[in-house]
């Protein structure tokens, strides 16, 4: 039998929940082409089938600042019904904290509705570069590509520079890592710091065969699965590892999809149970397969609790990562 506080309910849930069959958007932080590009486009074929409505994605690329004019705009201009959602990169949620003049978002109230994957990042270079191991790195310049500030292509060599002593310089203009790989190609760079599955989508062969070398790995913890050495082990210090660990939490993001703040409680709970059933949905798995995309799920609630732990990083060690790259402390 059904109660009349179901009743009551059901017409203001269906309403909460209701989006337009066609109006549905996918706002990607960065440009055409790349790791974050493909998840997004990738997600967007499949996840409005586990929506009301099952709305069709347009895919809309705003690439800037290393995603961070994505997430302004998912935080302050987009609706708020459930119809915009988008894939920022995972070092954003940073930004807030470490250079607060950036940034006009608290990542903290963002709806966090899942990754697909956990990232693994590393630095890699050409055959030809002069650096071809992670111990020529404290030896021998090696020019990497730098796809914005906030991201992991400027952020992580920057910061191994200054904590390390590696000899990275970093070359910026870059809208995509796939911009990077044809810089790489065409002698302009001699590498960049991506994450593993990202290199591996577009390069598997020329890994396999050694015309791209692995330097190192780096992540919340170390992958397995990866044949590098892990960066971590190169600290000297304790202070150096706590400062590795804060840049690089974010692995633990991986590619995070989110929504804007202010959705009700009942908007975001469908939008992470759409997420979740997405990932185990045979069609989108086959997609990723054929793609070859690792699909490893962090759930929106794990990614909430991610986020809040890095808000409670001690304050000596982001105004260390703070002086280090540059930006206004709070």
């Amino acid at each position: 039998m059904i109660s009349p506080r179901t009743l009551v309910l059901a017409p203001i849930l269906a309403a909460a929940l209701a989006i337009p069959a066609q109006s549905a958007e996918m706002i990607i932080g960065f440009g055409a082409g790349g790791g974050y590009d493909t998840w997004g486009r990738t997600l967007a074929r499949h996840i409005g089938n586990h929506m009301p409505g099952k709305p069709s994605f347009i895919n809309k690329n705003m690439p800037g600042a290393g995603s961070v004019k994505a997430a302004n705009y998912l935080y302050n201009v987009a609706a708020k019904d459930g119809s915009v959602i988008g894939i920022i990169a995972r070092d954003a949620a940073l930004i807030p904290i470490s250079d607060p003049s950036a940034a006009k978002f608290d990542a903290r109230k963002f709806a966090w509705i899942g990754s697909p994957t956990g990232e693994t990042n590393v630095c890699i270079a050409m055959a030809s570069a002069p650096a071809k191991t992670v111990q020529e790195l404290f030896e021998k310049e090696l020019i990497v590509g730098d796809t914005g500030v906030g991201t992991g292509t400027h952020t992580y060599p920057k910061v191994l520079n200054a904590l390390l002593g590696t000899k990275f310089r970093i070359i910026g203009g870059y809208k995509s890592s796939v911009d990077v790989m044809l810089a790489m190609e065409r002698g302009e760079v001699h590498g960049s710091c991506e994450s593993y599955d990202s290199v591996m989508s577009k390069k598997p062969k020329e890994v396999a065969e050694g015309k791209i070398k692995l330097l190192f790995q780096a992540g919340a913890e170390k992958n397995p699965h990866v044949n590098a050495p892990f960066i971590f082990d190169f600290a000297k210090t304790e202070e150096q590892k706590k400062a590795l660990r804060f840049v690089y939490a974010g692995q633990g993001i991986g590619r995070p999809f989110v929504g804007p703040p202010g959705m009700s409680s009942e908007t975001t709970a469908m939008l992470q149970k759409a997420f979740d059933a997405t990932m185990k949905d045979p069609a989108f798995l086959a997609d990723t397969k054929k793609q070859k995309l690792d699909v490893e799920p962090v759930t929106g609630q794990r990614l909430q609790q991610i986020i809040n732990e890095l808000y409670a990083t001690p304050k000596p060690i982001i105004d260390k990562i703070a002086d280090i790259l540059g930006k206004k402390k709070s």
